[in-house]
């Protein structure tokens, strides 16, 4: 019914070489998304001014990466429970890909990120409401 393809796929590349072009593994593609997320969490946990938990995701985003990440120095003027909602959100992120990679040190920070966050929010819901 149907007539046989006979000339090569348009999609092809020219050169079919499988060392044409760099790849990346799946360890190392998420190895990049999780510090992606930690660094970004690394930037709203500088706003909100918690040096103590910025340093120990500064230590995890290094270790990814190989290098010490960009401090966040830098205010967006967002209010704090914004933030919070941000930073728990990333966390949550981070934590999905920490697990997948099974990355049990990254996977507990993100954690304990996640619940301080909540902690705060619900701290601050307690304190706003009337």
């Amino acid at each position: 019914m149907y007539e046989p393809i006979r000339t090569k796929s348009v999609h092809r590349m020219a050169d079919d070489a499988p060392d044409a072009y760099p790849h990346r593994s799946r360890e190392e593609e998420l190895d990049i998304q999780l510090a992606g997320h930690l660094a970004a969490l690394l930037a709203v946990t500088d706003e909100l001014g918690d040096a103590t938990a910025g340093d120990l995701i500064a230590e995890q985003v290094a270790r990814l990466r190989g290098a010490p990440p960009a401090r966040h120095a830098g205010l967006s003027g967002s209010p704090a429970p914004s933030l919070h909602r941000r930073a728990h959100a990333l966390a949550g992120r981070a934590l999905v890909v920490a697990a997948s990679r099974a990355d049990t040190a990254a996977a507990i920070l993100a954690a304990e990120r996640m619940d301080a966050h909540a902690a705060a929010l619900t701290s601050l819901d307690l304190v706003s409401a009337p």
